[in-house]
């Protein structure tokens, strides 16, 4: 359902905004998604990785989640309104604060409530909340569209920021209901501070090589050619969530196995990736053949959109072997293999998109995004069976 409603979403903001406008947009979207991680400091993957092993413990991992989401994302807010004006074009400047907002603060706690709920293998929840979020979103834009025919950047911010706001509040409440009440232990961040983040920074590289092309084309001042790549992009997004969706299902296990041995991870690992492969090749297969019908539902603007999404079409197959790859090493507790790996990527993807989007504007980006998730898929799984296999030589040593 959640697939559905961002397919419908992503039509619906298109037409409200035109190319040039959603191309605003994505400029702050981009630079508010390399530092939005932060925002939560890795704190609700240190409430995963503890509260799944010892239950007990929900309060205070919870109460952890609360204090240094508030915190840090009201620095994070502060620092983009400064730098937006150095980093981007003037009119996606104009829209970080309430960008910010829904993204660094909003959106962090509705996935750390969410992760809650996954922790405790309840992935119905979690499903719904994502939910939640879509259907707000996907109905706001519809009922602008109806109202407006056409709104400005700014009005979509402001609209996406209370969206935001209220799934929170909603999110926070329901975690409170089902669980009970957090417990704020300001000890508990100095004494997890530095796992959270490690997380956060392997997630923000993540982030940094899916966003740096379409911050740069808005540096370049390329809006348009930010919007026409951006909705393709946006669609490789969402044929990614089959992989995506099962790797998030798997993680409990993943910890729970990679407790006791990485082996035992990589084994799950594999039955995992073997479906996950297989799901985004066909579903790669499908985005190159139905590539045409972009512009039927978006508008004409996005035609080049056809040629953006076939070039990229490959990264879902991609993305599922280092996502499933970087989780077995990040359940087994080697978490810090999974992140030079993801900041080699982030390095080697600034420096193709520096090379590339001057003189091929949204095609260079596509290449970059190509070489990146490609290389990071190649070396997630070289690394994992570098560390798999003295794991493997020593079980099979005779007593």
């Amino acid at each position: 359902m959640g697939y559905l409603l961002r397919a419908v979403y992503f039509v619906l903001i298109a037409r409200l905004l035109g190319v040039l406008q959603y191309g605003v947009v994505v400029g702050a979207v981009a630079l508010v998604s390399m530092v939005t991680n932060y925002g939560r400091l890795g704190s609700s993957v240190v409430f995963l990785r503890h509260v799944s092993a010892d239950r007990t413990q929900f309060a205070v991992y919870w109460g952890n989640i609360l204090l240094v989401t508030l915190s840090m994302s009201s620095l994070l807010i502060l620092a983009l309104h400064f730098a937006a004006g150095h980093l981007i074009a003037p009119a996606s400047a104009a829209v970080i604060v309430p960008t910010a907002v829904a993204s660094c603060l909003c959106e962090q706690l509705t996935i750390g409530a969410g992760q809650v709920f996954q922790t405790f293998e309840k992935m119905g929840i979690t499903a719904t909340l994502n939910l939640l979020t879509s259907l707000a979103r996907t109905l706001t834009a519809g009922g602008m569209l109806l109202v407006l025919h056409h709104a400005t950047a700014g009005q979509w911010v402001i609209a996406s920021m209370a969206v935001s706001a209220v799934a929170a509040i909603a999110a926070v409440i329901m975690v409170t209901i089902d669980f009970g009440w957090p417990q704020i232990v300001p000890q508990l961040f100095l004494k997890r501070g530095a796992e959270g983040a490690e997380y956060a920074l392997s997630a923000s590289t993540g982030s940094a090589y899916n966003d740096l092309d379409k911050t740069m084309l808005s540096h370049y001042g390329m809006s348009a050619a930010n919007g026409i790549y951006t909705m393709a992009y946006r669609a490789i997004d969402l044929a990614t969530m089959p992989a995506a969706s099962m790797e998030l299902a798997g993680e409990p296990r993943m910890f729970q196995l990679g407790a006791r041995s990485l082996k035992e991870a990589s084994i799950f690992g594999r039955r995992l990736l073997k479906r996950s492969v297989l799901t985004s090749a066909a579903v790669s297969v499908g985005m190159f053949v139905l590539a045409p019908l972009i512009p039927l539902f978006v508008g004409r603007g996005f035609t080049e959109s056809v040629s953006a999404l076939r070039w990229l079409c490959l990264i879902p197959v991609f993305r599922s072997i280092h996502g499933i790859s970087g989780s077995v090493l990040t359940g087994a507790g080697l978490q810090r293999y999974r992140t030079v790996t993801q900041i080699v990527a982030a390095v080697g993807n600034f420096g193709l998109n520096l090379w590339l989007i001057p003189t091929h504007g949204w095609l260079g980006a596509a290449w970059a995004s190509l070489a990146t998730d490609g290389g990071l898929g190649v070396m997630s799984w070289v690394v994992l069976m570098l560390l798999v296999r003295p794991t493997l030589r020593v079980s099979m040593t005779p007593v």
